[in-house]
């Protein structure tokens, strides 16, 4: 799934080629993807003749701003936009397509079909679901020190599955947090109400510099991610955690394992990630 800075680098890469365009008319191809309004035909009345104004990015959330209404975008497992023209051949797994007025398209493609796409007035988009619960991403201001503390001592549960609830912290997955708890020192199993000051603080800065440096380094490809020109992320290459499981620990030389935790493939080091709460 897109993380942060994969839905970043997207967002700054469609900023080049859809900024002032405007919709002339919209096919849908898989009406499942479409959440709001749930009808289609109101769904391509809000943004036929609609220009796109500018680009956002909420979490994992790419969002488009009309002149009246923004489209709130989730790629999900496997979505990705492409800006093509007419003429290009129509992939099968192209799902929403918009018409643009000076002939070229922005194409949605989606293998597994789990994207979504919610279209609202602008202003009342952080409102009502699927941003209304969203905790700050660590770009944001509301993303403070004393912000993330309080939240993660109030919670009993592995600090893995914390990091990864969105109402938490929004943009932080799975290859991420794995980043993150390694640079922190942080087992992905400690209960996260259990974590000292120093760890709590080591957190906080992680999360931010890791997301910051993957958005330099236009994300992490992993299986399929591509930005909107079809370009691979390059930060898999610095990855000290993720997918790292039987090689030597770039810190102390010891196994990389590989676990479940909180359900899903967690990645740490046995000797820089102690399980043990007292450490």
């Amino acid at each position: 799934m897109p993380e942060l800075p994969e839905v970043e680098t997207i967002k700054r890469t469609l900023e080049q080629f859809v900024l002032g365009k405007t919709v002339d008319a919209i096919t849908v191809q898989w009406p499942k993807i479409i959440k709001h309004p749930d009808d289609i035909v109101h769904f391509e009345q809000l943004l036929v003749g609609e220009t796109i104004r500018k680009m956002g990015r909420y979490g994992k959330f790419l969002l488009f701003y009309f002149d009246d209404v923004v489209l709130v975008s989730h790629l999900r497992m496997e979505g990705k936009y492409r800006v093509v023209g007419k003429s290009e051949p129509m992939d099968k797994h192209t799902h929403v397509i918009f018409h643009f007025t000076d002939g070229t398209e922005l194409r949605y493609n989606d293998v597994r079909k789990f994207g979504t796409m919610h279209v609202f007035p602008i202003g009342t988009e952080l409102t009502v679901a699927p941003l209304q619960t969203l905790g700050p991403d660590p770009f944001q201001p509301t993303y403070t020190k004393t912000y993330v503390k309080e939240k993660l001592l109030k919670t009993t549960r592995v600090i893995k599955a914390a990091l990864l609830d969105q109402t938490i912290i929004a943009g932080l997955g799975n290859i991420y947090v794995d980043e993150v708890l390694f640079l922190a020192k942080v087992h992905p199993a400690r209960r996260s109400n259990t974590l000292t000051e120093k760890e709590l603080d080591a957190i906080f800065h992680y999360a931010h510099e890791v997301l910051e440096k993957a958005v330099i380094q236009g994300g992490t490809t992993i299986r399929s991610y591509v930005d909107g020109q079809g370009e691979m992320g390059m930060f898999q290459q610095q990855l000290f955690a993720y997918g790292q499981e039987d090689k030597p620990c770039k810190h102390c030389n010891d196994v990389m394992v590989k676990i479940k935790v909180a359900g899903r493939g967690t990645h740490y080091c046995p000797t820089c990630q102690k399980a043990d709460e007292n450490k």
